[in-house]
C-alpha cells in the first residue's frame, strides 16, 4: 500500500485539515491534549457528586468500586484508542462501514445525550462560578459559555483546547491533593478496603464505569487524537500509552476526591445537604474549602462544556469537514445549549434521566462495533493483527456493558410509564 505524506501543519484543528503530519513536539502536545480531554470529560459536575454520595454511603469500601472502575476504563479505552487510532476513522465511520446507518444512530444518540448533558455542564459552571466569586449563576454560566466559544473561534482552536484542558486539568488535581491531605483521611482503612472490601456494591460500580466511559466520554480523547495525526499502526504504543494514561488522570482524580470526602466522614461529620460536595469541602477547609470547591466544580463544568461539544459536534461531521466548519458547527451548539440554560437554569430532570439512559445504550453498541472491527474487519485496521488478549479483554467488558444498557433500558420504560 502506497502512503502518501500529507503536507505539514502546525496546528491540528486548522481549516481545512484532514489528515496531518505534526512535528513530534506538536503531535506530543495534541496527544497530551487528547489524554486530558479524555480525563476532563469525565471529571464533571456529576462527577463530583457521584463520588461525594458513595463515598458519605459507603465509606472507606468505596475504594474498591474506584478500583473495579478504573480496571474496567483501561480496557474499554484502551480498545477504543486502539480500534480508532489504527483505523484512523471516527467511531461513527467505522460503524456505516460495519453496518450501514449504525453509524449514524450511534452519532445521534451521542449528540442528543451531548445536548442534554451540555446545559447541566453549563449549569455546573454557573454554580461553581458563584461558590468561587460569589456571582449569580446564570451569568456565571453565561461568562462559562462565552470563555468555551472563545476556546472554539481561535485561529489556532486546537492548540488553544489542548492546553486549557492540560491546565484546568493540572489545576484540579492540586487543589484536591490540598484538600486531601487538609482532611487526613484514613489512608490505611482506604488501602486495606481497596484490596478487601468490607462491602462490595454492584451497582455503583456500573455507575461509575457509565459516568467515565459511558456516552460522548469514551469517545472524546480518541476523536481528538484523530486530529493529532498519530494514527496508524506505526503509533501503536502511543495511542495506548496516551489511552491508559488518560484514564489513570481520571482515576487520580476520583481517588483523591474520595480521600477528602473519606477525611471529612470519618472526622464525623453527616453529610445532609442538597450540595454535599460543598458541605465537605467547607468541613475540611473552612472558607477557603468553600472557594477551592468553587474553583473545582468551575473546572470540571468547563473543561465538559468543551469535551462534551467537542465530541458532539464530531459525530455529526466528518475527516473531511474543514475544521474551520467544525469550530463554527461547535459555537452553534455552546450557543444553543447556553440559551436553553439561561431561559431554565438547568437541564431539566426528565431529560437528564433520558440523556444518562441513553448513555447505557451508547457504550454496548459504540464498543461492540468497534471490537468487531478488530475481529473480523482487518481491512479497515490497515492489516493490522490485533492483539488476542486485548480483544478477550474487551469482549468480557462489552458483556458487562450490556447490563448497563439493560438497566438503562430498564429505567427508560419505568420513566415513559411514569
Amino acid at each position: 500500500m502506497t502512503l502518501v505524506t500529507p503536507t505539514l501543519r502546525t496546528d491540528p484543528m486548522a481549516e481545512g485539515s484532514t489528515k496531518l503530519n505534526l512535528s513530534s513536539s506538536a503531535r506530543r502536545s495534541a496527544l497530551l491534549g487528547a489524554m486530558f480531554l479524555m480525563a476532563t470529560s469525565a471529571i464533571g459536575p456529576g462527577f463530583i457528586t457521584q463520588t461525594t454520595v458513595f463515598t458519605a454511603q459507603l465509606g472507606a469500601a468505596f475504594a474498591f468500586a474506584i478500583l473495579a472502575s478504573i480496571l474496567i476504563d483501561i480496557a474499554v479505552q484502551m480498545n477504543v484508542w486502539r480500534v480508532i487510532g489504527v483505523s484512523g476513522l471516527r467511531a461513527q465511520e467505522l460503524g456505516n462501514r460495519v453496518v450501514p446507518g449504525v453509524g449514524w444512530f450511534l452519532a445521534g444518540l451521542v449528540f442528543l445525550g451531548g445536548v442534554v448533558f451540555n446545559i447541566g455542564n453549563i449549569a455546573g459552571t454557573g454554580l461553581g462560578a458563584n461558590a468561587m466569586l460569589g456571582v449569580d449563576p446564570k451569568i456565571g454560566g453565561a461568562i462559562s459559555a462565552v470563555i468555551a466559544i472563545l476556546i472554539f473561534v481561535s485561529k489556532r482552536a486546537g492548540m488553544a483546547l489542548d492546553r486549557i484542558v492540560v491546565l484546568l486539568g493540572a489545576i484540579m488535581i492540586l487543589l484536591m491533593i490540598y484538600v486531601a491531605i487538609v482532611a487526613a483521611p484514613p489512608l490505611g482503612d482506604a488501602l486495606k478496603n481497596t484490596f478487601l472490601p468490607e462491602e462490595v456494591d454492584f451497582l455503583i460500580i456500573t455507575t461509575l464505569v457509565g459516568g467515565t466511559v459511558g456516552g460522548y466520554i469514551t469517545y472524546a480523547g480518541a476523536h481528538r487524537m484523530l486530529d493529532s495525526g498519530a494514527t496508524g499502526i506505526e503509533h501503536v504504543q502511543q495511542i495506548t500509552r496516551s489511552s491508559v494514561i488518560g484514564i489513570i488522570v481520571t482515576g487520580v482524580m476520583r481517588v483523591l476526591l474520595f480521600l477528602a470526602i473519606l477525611g471529612v466522614v470519618a472526622g464525623g461529620t453527616v453529610l445532609s445537604s442538597n450540595n454535599m460536595a460543598a458541605e465537605a469541602f467547607g468541613a475540611a477547609a473552612g472558607e477557603i474549602g468553600m472557594r477551592v470547591f468553587g474553583i473545582v466544580l468551575w473546572a470540571a463544568a468547563i473543561t465538559s462544556v468543551i469535551g462534551a461539544s467537542f465530541t458532539s459536534v464530531s459525530f455529526i461531521t466528518s475527516s473531511k469537514t474543514p475544521e474551520r466548519k467544525r469550530n463554527l458547527i461547535t459555537v452553534a451548539f455552546i450557543v444553543v445549549c447556553g440559551t436553553v440554560y439561561l431561559f431554565l437554569g438547568q437541564a431539566p430532570q426528565q431529560l437528564l434521566i433520558f440523556a444518562g439512559a441513553f448513555n447505557g445504550l451508547i457504550l454496548p453498541v459504540g464498543f461492540g462495533v468497534l471490537l468487531w472491527v478488530a475481529w473480523r474487519r482487518r481491512d479497515l485496521m490497515n492489516g493490522y493483527n490485533y492483539p488476542k488478549w486485548l480483544l478477550i479483554v474487551g469482549v468480557v467488558t462489552w458483556l458487562l456493558t450490556l447490563f448497563l444498557g439493560w438497566t438503562s433500558i430498564m429505567g427508560l420504560a419505568q420513566l415513559w410509564s411514569a
